[in-house]
């Protein structure tokens, strides 16, 4: 799964990357980004052209009676997502891409867990593939209430180098698929997306425990542990 990522990127250097038409937000680095914070994503407006949005991290989806479920949903699986009642309408209508330079996977040790940070080879921002909803709820009376827009990251199985630190891993996609993922009516395209990710290069390397709190977020945290 990943349940920690980062996105340090400079605005100006994301916009040149994913190419979004709406005025850059004032959008401060994140080293720890965490389940229930909002953070960027890039989507299709109703337009049709690409922009940034700040959407909570947890998936909660139209029908839900309980908010409280958007803690269960902040990965999709690549292998059932077209399928899930939660995501299989956001899959249609609704994909989108989270961008980060990093994310965190926790190894299994018989003295615990010890997490590392995974990103590019040449230290770059990336893509995830994810797909975001938006629910309202009403209380009766007043009308609908405050809507809340929300997303998730699908993830995979890991690639051989990931394999010894975990076994899943987000699904990174080529900067050439963006326009696919993002714009495809027939959904056999983006599913063939998820079924043969993107053979990427990463390099991964220990980080510091610190990372197992999301109020430490600062540089420090992105740090090679010792």
């Amino acid at each position: 799964m990943c349940g920690r990522y980062s996105i340090t990127t400079a605005p100006e250097a994301m916009r040149r990357l994913f190419r979004f038409a709406n005025p850059t937000p004032n959008l401060q680095p994140r080293y720890n980004a965490a389940p229930s914070q909002e953070l960027p994503v890039v989507r299709l407006d109703k337009d049709g052209n690409r922009e940034l949005a700040m959407l909570r991290w947890g998936l909660l989806p139209a029908w839900a009676d309980d908010p409280k479920i958007a803690y269960s949903m902040i990965n999709a699986r690549a292998e059932t997502v077209p399928q899930k009642p939660a995501f299989r309408t956001a899959f249609r209508k609704r994909r989108c891409l989270v961008p980060a330079d990093g994310f965190y996977e926790w190894q299994a040790l018989a003295d615990g867990k010890q997490p590392w940070r995974i990103t590019m080879e040449d230290g770059g921002p990336f893509a995830m593939a994810g797909l975001w909803e938006r629910w309202e709820k009403g209380d009766g009376v007043t009308g609908p209430g405050p809507a809340v827009e929300s997303f998730t990251i699908i993830v995979t199985e890991a690639n051989q180098s990931l394999k010894p630190i975990h076994d899943r891993m987000p699904v990174i996609l080529d900067p050439s698929t963006y326009d696919m993922w993002l714009e495809s009516k027939d959904t056999t395209i983006p599913l063939a997306l998820l079924q043969s990710p993107v053979s990427v290069r990463v390099t991964a390397y220990r980080v510091s425990k610190r990372v197992n709190a999301p109020k430490n977020d600062d540089a420090a945290v992105i740090e090679p542990a010792e």
